[in-house]
């Protein structure tokens, strides 16, 4: 958490999947995630103009995306994924992107068949970031 002297900062959490982006929101002062929203990966331009338009509104300071892991460990083809995905929102907003291990986010979820859960798995994401820091 902050120290006194450090401004509460709004950080946002991704989990990112090949069609849909989770998104949630929090901030450093009460260091609770709540889920934001869900971005459809229609292609990269439209995918990354949504993810602006929550920049812009919510102006974060800080993005987590949520790293999957074998449950050893081992990276596999998602891992890189994140891992781009990551460094796109980097360079295309210049703010700064930490890495998560979401490994067991997903197994605290359990969504009916069909259901949307990519902003609570986002939640969760941020939300063990927050945790450990």
């Amino acid at each position: 958490m902050p120290s006194l002297q450090t401004a509460p900062r709004t950080v946002f959490g991704f989990d990112f999947g090949i069609k849909r982006i989770g998104v949630a929101m929090g901030n450093t002062l009460i260091g609770q995630a709540s889920p934001l929203a869900v971005v459809e990966a229609i292609d990269n331009a439209t995918r990354f103009a949504r993810i602006r338009a929550l920049i812009d509104q919510w102006h974060p300071a800080l993005l987590i995306v949520g790293l999957p892991l074998h449950p050893d460990g081992a990276e596999h083809e998602m891992t890189a994924r994140c891992r781009r995905f990551a460094n796109q929102l980097h360079g295309r907003f210049g703010i700064p992107v930490e890495l998560v291990d979401e490994r067991y986010s997903s197994a605290v979820l359990s969504a009916k068949r069909g259901e949307v859960i990519d902003d609570r798995a986002a939640a969760i994401i941020l939300q063990q970031y927050f945790d450990s820091n």
